[in-house]
């Protein structure tokens, strides 16, 4: 999982897709499916990840979205 500078809760894990070559669907799949129950991920992306939210309704994960900068959004998923 790749990082970035983030000053929220040390316990959330980054996850920073903007460099990835490929679709990033993958590693956000994977990164899910390790969250445990409790747990949190910031995914980082370059655009507003519009289909990712069905995939989380589905999931009944919880989450919020923030644009940071132009070319940079941030969604905040939690894992009830």
């Amino acid at each position: 999982m790749s990082t970035i500078d983030d000053d929220s809760d040390p316990a959330t894990e980054v996850l920073d897709v903007r460099k990835h070559e490929g679709p990033p669907f993958p590693l956000i799949e994977e990164a899910l499916e390790e969250l445990p129950p409790g747990g949190s991920l910031t995914l980082v992306n370059s655009f507003e990840p519009e289909p990712l939210y069905d995939v989380l309704d589905d999931r009944g994960f919880s989450y919020r979205t923030e644009r940071v900068d132009e070319g940079e959004w941030r969604v905040h998923i939690e894992h009830a």
